[in-house]
């Protein structure tokens, strides 16, 4: 019964037409469950009713005709109870409906499956019989199985608008994915598809590897060129390290495994183009197969690289494309190299089926300010050229062909947006201090891309949290003590005076070495963090010898540990930084030795375990600094970079809340000195509330800076004190974010919050 199952689900699913699906469906149930009459009816939630689509045994003359509204016969109360209906005697139920013209009456028994995909009714799936009798438990569960796996397929042809075939659902369609760039952008939408595409390419051998040789070395000088045209582009538009990301394709292009293997492969026969695809794919599926969402994203890299090269090889030229003045970049995968192509020409947004926020092309659009939503599943792009769209980046909403009421909305949302950036950069170098007086620290978060990502004009009061594994990645081995040292002294002496918070190799979970792979099967509560370099001192002492000696003279490190769950993490760990401390020591004069300062130490306090060890802790190290995001996501359960539980993570969620105003209260018992980095800190709404529970230090994005710093100064401690208190009373996080908004409606920062509280 499994194989048939698969077979029917299978076979919906590459069908392209359909009607011609659905009819074919229906016939399969009707024949596997031997039962006279098998109908499935889809839901059209803007007229508020089912409307039969395909049957096998009732009048086929009505089939596309019949509906039935949502509260309506036995097909509705499928519908509307959201469980399966098993009847003996359909007639004899108070719901049923009886409709002459399906023909129906001589049907008995009676069982109706809802078709659901995330909680939304798509469906009901129906089987019928002449003969009175309950469905088996048997029929009832393939049957219930059915539909659930149905729930997908129809998901994605109603994303495909193919579903009912009226021309409606493209109007105001609204599609969900996750966050990759703030913002709003209203435009005209313009699907990319790859210039080369190697999956396209077949795999075919040649007799003149002399010839092929130099048709590769070409296109990797010419590629290289390329990287470099695109970079030397966004040089006038960016000056942070964003710019560095161009620096991750030219290693992977400069390294010399990837280069050797197609070599190879060349002289083992293949064309240029074949030995590219070999090689490619190879790397692309030993990516993909890791559980591991950075080496994920590294995989749509490698196409990327490839695709580029095999457009070289292939020698490609294309006519300019014609683009309007004003537009949004829609494609399967957005990469960072596609996004420098067309930034220069008028766009205004990124919409990418793939990717998460943590992908090259998320991190350069944040840079550029350009609103982009990634990891939208089931959007069938081919029908979106050229149709107008709507992206909010803060609520991770694509409209497709909206109407014209929400168009005015966002168009004043947009408008305010722009008077309101003006405004809070007047803000940018003006201390964080509130009406009444009280001051907040104001820190960057950096370290997403190898090089300088942060700039000393966007007015932060130092680095609260620098991210050292980047550095890792972007290599083919683990970096040297040395390699290490000059890229941690460039960061501390570019805040000299000002304090530098550097977070120990953070690895693990959504982040993994090519060259260290950790293959896990929940790699979230696995090998990560603090555990695997306690397990590997040699790689945690290099890293910390190489930020003292970098810390040399300056004396404005703090080293945090992340990923901490017991106090003897601690104690190990500190252990191990002693023993660093005092083996440079040892190495330098007595007068140099004494100009080696032991830097503060603290933790992260992202695992809810390490919440109710707090004493403990305070006794060990010199300051707390939660990591909201991780936290939020071990609290809640829930994966933000996965689409389908996305719309639950949630850092205004009520436990959230507390578990922050929990951990305030403890480290202000303490006299423990208590940051926070992580995306809540990011908005003006979570950062009054976090100023109002007692942090000391937020850390956020640079582009955040500004912003913050505005809500901050025209507020009193007073207001804020008295909001926190209310959203601690609430229970749910709907209610949490309707409560924000009218508060800042009332404080004049209603601005700062839309698409947050809808």
């Amino acid at each position: 019964m499994l194989t048939i199952l698969r077979r029917i689900v299978l076979e919906f699913s590459q069908a392209s037409v359909l009607d011609q699906a659905l009819m074919r469906l229906v016939t399969q149930v009707k024949e596997t469950l031997a039962t006279q009459c098998c109908s499935i009816y889809l839901a059209d939630h803007q007229q508020q009713h089912f409307l039969l689509m395909a049957s096998n045994g009732l009048a086929p003359d009505t089939v596309g005709l019949t509906s039935i509204g949502f509260t309506e016969g036995l097909v509705g109360l499928v519908g509307q109870r959201e469980e399966p209906i098993n009847i003996a005697n359909a007639h004899q139920h108070p719901d049923f409906m009886y409709a002459p013209e399906v023909e129906e009456e001589k049907f008995q028994a009676f069982l109706g499956t809802p078709i659901i995909h995330q909680r939304k009714v798509l469906g009901v799936l129906t089987v019928q019989q002449t003969q009175a009798r309950v469905f088996s438990e048997h029929e009832e569960a393939f049957l219930v199985t059915l539909s659930a796996q149905l729930a997908m397929a129809l998901a994605s042809r109603e994303a495909q608008g193919a579903i009912l075939g009226r021309g409606q659902q493209n109007i105001g369609q609204q599609h969900k994915g996750i966050g990759g760039a703030p913002g709003i952008a209203i435009g005209e939408m313009v699907v990319i598809q790859p210039k080369a595409d190697l999956s396209a390419i077949a795999v075919n051998q040649t007799d003149d590897i002399t010839l092929q040789l130099q048709i590769f070395h070409d296109a990797v000088v010419r590629t290289l060129a390329e990287f470099c045209q695109l970079s030397e582009k966004l040089k006038s538009v960016i000056s942070d390290s964003s710019l560095d990301i161009f620096d991750v394709y030219k290693q992977l292009l400069d390294n010399d495994s990837f280069k050797v293997e197609v070599i190879a492969k060349i002289k083992q026969g293949f064309n240029a183009q074949s030995a590219l695809k070999l090689v490619v794919d190879g790397y692309v599926i030993q990516f993909e197969a890791l559980d591991d969402e950075y080496l994920r994203e590294r995989a749509y890299d490698i196409k990327d690289l490839g695709n580029r090269l095999l457009n070289h090889i292939q020698n490609q030229t294309e006519p300019e494309q014609d683009l309007p003045a004003k537009f949004i970049l829609v494609a399967e995968d957005v990469s960072a190299t596609l996004l420098a192509e067309y930034q220069h020409s008028g766009l205004l947004g990124v919409v990418s089926v793939n990717g998460s926020n943590n992908s090259h092309a998320a991190i350069l659009a944040k840079a550029l300010n350009i609103p982009a939503i990634m990891g939208i599943d089931y959007l069938a792009i081919r029908q979106l050229n050229q149709k107008r769209a709507i992206i909010d980046g803060y609520a991770y909403q694509l409209y497709v062909s909206p109407g014209a009421a929400l168009v005015t909305e966002y168009q004043h949302i947009l408008a305010t947006e722009l008077e309101l950036q003006t405004q809070v950069k007047q803000a940018a170098h003006l201390p964080a201090v509130t009406l009444d007086g009280h001051a907040m620290n104001l820190m960057v978060n950096s370290g997403l891309s190898a090089g300088l990502e942060y700039s000393q004009n966007v007015g932060a009061d130092g680095v609260g949290l620098y991210r050292t594994e980047i550095p890792f990645m972007n290599r083919n081995c683990f970096p040297s003590e040395n390699a290490q040292t000059a890229l941690y002294h460039t960061v501390l002496s570019s805040f000299a005076g000002k304090p530098v918070t550097m977070r120990t190799l953070d690895v693990g979970g959504d982040k993994s070495l090519p060259y260290f792979p950790i293959i896990e099967t929940n790699p979230f509560l696995g090998w990560r963090g603090i555990r695997i370099t306690l397990d590997h001192p040699e790689i945690f002492l290099v890293q910390i010898r190489a930020m003292l000696r970098a810390n040399y003279q300056l004396d404005n490190l703090a080293i945090m540990l992340p990923m901490i769950s017991s106090i003897s993490e601690v104690d190990e760990a500190i252990k191990l930084i002693n023993q660093a401390h005092y083996e440079l020591r040892s190495e330098l004069l007595n007068d140099q030795a004494d100009c080696l300062a032991r830097p503060k130490i603290g933790v992260m306090i992202e695992v809810p375990s390490v919440m109710f060890q707090l004493p403990e802790l305070a006794d060990k190290v010199d300051f707390f600094s939660v990591g909201s995001n991780d936290l939020t996501q071990y609290l809640l359960a829930v994966d933000r970079n996965n689409s389908r539980v996305a719309s639950l993570y949630d850092f205004y969620h009520p436990a959230v809340l507390r578990a922050l105003n929990y951990i305030a209260e403890h480290s202000s018992q303490l006299k423990m000195p208590l940051s926070i980095c992580g995306e809540l800190a990011n908005e003006p709404t979570g950062a009054l509330l976090l100023m109002a529970m007692g942090y000391q230090n937020l850390s956020m994005s640079a582009h955040s800076i500004a912003k913050v710093k505005w809500a901050i100064r025209h507020v009193e401690m007073q207001q804020l004190e008295s909001m926190l208190a209310a959203v601690l009373r609430q229970t749910d996080v709907l209610n949490v974010h309707r409560y924000l908004h009218q508060q800042f409606v009332k404080l004049g920062l209603e601005d700062f919050v839309h698409g947050k509280w809808e």
